[in-house]
């Protein structure tokens, strides 16, 4: 017979994921949430486990359920949750839940404040294109994946190991949970403010994940960070320890080449963040038993990982970028290899403030010299969502003062930002529209035919 579960929440990006992944192995799966948006409504819709009304309904929670999968959006007072509580129904978070289906396997984390999608996507790129046996947890839609998660009977797991918190009852990171044998640390930049209002207590909850490495297990960590190459370099235990740096590297014509022993390989991604990546990811790929060779046979196929440094729209003299970052760590990697790539062109990068964080004038002073590499630089932000999360509107002069970039300019008008760019001309120019966001669902067709064409 097969096992029962519902979700609590199961619209959320990775929850409708984990659902599907269920689906595919033969449980029984059935779900609830107050709001379902694309695409998770018509995967689920597919999948035949989409809920018939939006809402919570405590009336399916039985006791003939095997378990409840709780996803982050759902509140403490959820009525399924408290139904679940009294009829004593096990209840897992999702990290919890993805340790207890991978206890047999061996448990790769990919850890750090920036890189971790990437990281992981490189790594499962390769591991499939060798047609290997594994399981893994992304954060996002990687091409050539269908789901973000997959759970099976293979030997290994890949898991994007996140540090925000596991569920509205523990406030602790999910990737406490994971248990790894293996964990990748790619770099200590504070983020999510209003979880963890000091950077000490941030870096905290990284010593305390580095020291929960098991003696016969590894720990790749990024020496190029001045906090992961002190955790790297402190004594928590027996376990085997690889520092990285950025791969060699040599950029020719806004082509980046890896420099390997047999010959220059060119590369789809680039910056030296990317390079850093890249060489976390060999050193994770070597500790699971891929050669480098086979690595490099593999990874000049790999397009970059969704929604970083993606390609909107080019011509002979200019490309038109869209990038996930948002963070200041992130930010400014991100418009600093843009710079470094094309070197000779003008970079007109534009940021959209839309995290708590971000939004938050206490956290401001972390973007300090995040823009430098730009030659123009733009701020976008919403009003309405400075007013949601009960944030004061910061002005120009107090961005200015936080970035350290005299001649920054401020967007609140989505239009007028829109108007702003479609006005400019793109000779031997980039543009880089930077987000967690969305710009408002910017309409962005006139501005990709900018680029698509010489003017």
């Amino acid at each position: 017979m097969s096992k029962k579960y519902h979700f609590i929440a199961v619209g959320g990006s990775v929850m409708h994921n984990l659902a599907l992944s269920m689906v595919a192995k033969g449980y029984e799966v059935s779900g609830s949430d107050d709001e379902i948006y694309e695409p998770s409504r018509t995967r689920l819709e597919n999948a035949d486990i989409l809920p018939a009304e939006k809402g919570w309904f405590p009336d399916k929670i039985h006791p003939g359920l095997d378990g409840i999968i709780l996803g982050m959006h759902a509140r403490q007072d959820n009525p399924e949750l408290q139904k679940a509580l009294e009829l004593g129904i096990p209840i897992f978070s999702f990290p919890e839940f993805i340790y207890e289906q991978s206890r047999e396997k061996k448990r790769i984390v990919i850890s750090g404040s920036h890189g971790k999608t990437t990281i992981t996507s490189m790594i499962l790129h390769v591991l499939k294109y060798h047609g290997m046996n594994f399981d893994y947890l992304v954060g996002a839609q990687i091409e050539g994946f269908d789901l973000m998660v997959k759970l099976s009977d293979a030997p290994i797991i890949i898991i994007e190991g996140d540090e925000y918190l596991t569920s509205p009852m523990d406030r602790r990171p999910k990737f406490f949970h994971y248990h790894h044998d293996i964990l990748l640390m790619s770099g200590i930049a504070w983020d999510h403010y209003n979880v963890f209002p000091t950077f000490e207590n941030y870096l905290q909850q990284f010593k305390t994940l580095v020291e929960m490495t098991p003696d016969e297990g590894q720990f790749i960590y990024c020496e190029r960070d001045p906090e992961v190459k002190k955790l790297g370099e402190a004594s928590f235990g027996k376990y085997k320890k690889t520092p990285y740096e950025a791969h060699p590297y040599d950029i020719a014509e806004g082509i980046t080449y890896l420099k390997t022993p047999e010959a220059n390989i060119p590369i789809a991604v680039f910056g030296e963040h990317n390079l850093q990546n890249l060489q976390g990811a060999l050193e994770v790929c070597q500790a699971i038993g891929v050669s480098a060779p086979a690595f490099y046979d593999a990874i000049q196929h790999f397009k970059g990982a969704a929604k970083r440094q993606e390609i909107l729209a080019k011509a002979d003299d200019r490309i038109f970028f869209r990038d996930f970052a948002h963070a200041p760590s992130k930010l400014k990697a991100t418009v600093e290899a843009v710079k470094s790539q094309f070197p000779n062109r003008k970079l007109i990068a534009v940021q959209e403030l839309h995290t708590y964080s971000s939004l938050n004038r206490d956290f401001l002073s972390n973007y300090a010299h995040t823009f430098d590499a730009a030659d123009e630089a733009l701020i976008y932000l919403n009003p309405k969502a400075v007013a949601l999360k009960k944030l004061e509107l910061m002005s120009e002069d107090t961005l200015r003062e936080g970035f350290k970039r005299e001649d920054l300019k401020l967007f609140t008008e989505m239009e007028e930002l829109k108007s702003y760019l479609e006005s400019k001309r793109y000779d031997n120019t980039n543009l880089l529209l930077m987000s967690s966001g969305n710009y408002d669902d910017m309409e962005l067709t006139l501005l990709k035919n900018k680029f698509n064409l010489a003017e």
